[in-house]
Parts: structure tokens; sequence; C-alpha cells
């Protein structure tokens, strides 16, 4: 069973995160701006938050927890910038958002919510630069009801750069090595089995799997994945460039959190 999602946290770009890399600011804003958009589009109420010069990295809220079956686990983060931003989260989910709110007291725990992919049935927690075994531990201490399985991942990025859902039971990847290697892990280790959607481009097999509708980057980004995605994809897709405000991020899914709530929520 695919959750089903009825908001969207998103934070707007600060121009301080000009300090991860050279990039054109303006145009990545101008690309959020159409990513909130279209989360309105498919049916999401989309929750912004401002944008924060403290924290640059900060529209990257998809760091900063896990949400499932209506409770928060807390990311943790070595980094004092991004331990802020999980603060933050923390504040909004618990106070605004009324949701329960986990947070990680292991002081060696390392977690980075774009390590922890989430089938429906399972979770598979990334090993990375990002998440660490203890990580791991925290979040099969969070959700006891759904298997738990580390899964190393030796590439520079987080899990979901290279591994997402493509649908129910449908893992996205993609044909470069570093990826080939991780999904081979992740079928020897899997409690349950699953059909892959498999793209040429690495950076194609992060999208976002959101009630029925498939989100992936655009034809200019993914060429010969568009292609694919035309062919073998049968159900509703969007796309949408973001070449600019990705460029430090795992891409689609790296810029939203993704939740369901049952009760109206207060604006913030």
């Amino acid at each position: 069973m695919s959750p089903k999602y009825t908001h969207a946290i998103v934070a707007r770009i600060s121009n301080a995160l000009q300090e991860s890399g050279s990039f054109d600011v303006q145009l990545a804003k101008q690309q959020h701006e159409q990513y909130c958009a279209l989360l309105r589009e498919i049916g999401l109420d989309v929750i912004e938050l401002p944008p924060d010069d403290a924290l640059p990295e900060g529209v990257f809220v998809e760091s900063s927890a896990v949400v499932c079956n209506g409770v928060a686990l807390i990311g943790r983060s070595e980094n004092a910038k991004r331990r802020r931003e999980a603060d933050s989260m923390a504040i909004i989910l618990k106070k605004e958002l009324d949701i329960p709110v986990i947070e990680i007291d292991d002081p060696h725990a390392q977690l980075d919510g774009g390590d922890v992919l989430f089938t429906g049935r399972e979770f598979f927690i990334g090993i990375s630069s990002f998440t660490n075994e203890e990580g791991a531990r925290a979040v099969a201490m969070a959700y006891p009801e759904y298997p738990v399985t580390p899964i190393r991942v030796n590439g520079s990025k987080r899990l979901k750069y290279y591994v997402t859902m493509a649908g129910p039971d449908v893992l996205c990847v993609s044909t470069s090595p570093t990826c080939q290697e991780i999904v081979k892990r992740m079928e020897r280790e899997a409690s349950f089995t699953y059909q892959k959607l498999t793209l040429p481009e690495e950076s194609a097999a992060n999208m976002l799997y959101i009630n029925g509708t498939i989100v992936h980057r655009s034809p200019t980004e993914i060429p010969e994945a568009y292609k694919t995605l035309k062919e073998k994809i049968d159900i509703p897709t969007r796309n949408i460039n973001i070449s600019e405000f990705s460029q430090y991020s795992s891409g689609l899914s790296s810029a939203c959190l993704l939740l369901r709530r049952w009760k109206s929520i207060r604006s913030i």
C-alpha cells in the first residue's frame, strides 16, 4: 500500500543557498515556485515556510524529518545549521500541525530523511555520509510495525538520489553502477518483492509518487529517461525542471516533506 498524502511542507529558497556553490539563485527561486504550484495542482495543501538566511540549505526540508503513520521522527546531523533546520521542523510539526514528534536521544546517531525510503510496506535506510547505523536503529524504534533494513550507499549522495518509489511496489532506479549495487543489496535484504523501473540517467531515479501521479524531471534534464517514461508509464505523470535548485540535493524529493493529516491545519 502506498501512503496517501494531504499536505506538503516546503521552505522558500534563501539567497544564502549560494554558499553551497555557484548557480542562478533567481532561476532557482522561479523553479521552486513552479514546484510548489505543481504540488498544489496535484491536490496537496502546501505549507510554505519563509526563507531563512541563517539556514542556507533550508529549502531541502526532506533531510529534517521522517513522517509515517502520523508520527514524525526528527533527523539528526553533524552539521550545526542542518541541526537547526531539524529543530525548527520539530516545532512546526508539533506546535502548528499537532503531529507527535520523536527526537533521537543517541548522541552518536545521524539520520537524514533523504536516506529513508518507505515503500508502504517497509523501510530501507541508506547508510551514507549523512546517516549511520544508529540513525537506522532510531527509525526501527520509532516505527516498530515495519521492517527496517540498513543499506550501504557507496556514492556521495543519499539513498533517495539513487532509488525512489514509482508506484505501489515499484522501485525507480537507474542503470548506473552505484545504483545497481544498491538495488542488489536491497533485493537481497527486502522483506517484500518489488518491480523495477530502470532509467538511463542516474538523476532520473529521484522522482515523487504522490497519490497516483508520478512527478519526474523535465525532458531537457533527462532526455533518455523521459522517452522510457513515456513508453512504459500508463499512470498520470507530470514533469518539472529543477536544474538549478536541485544541484546540491537528491532531486525532486529533497524539497518537500509529504504527510497525511486528518484535522484542519492552522495557517503558518
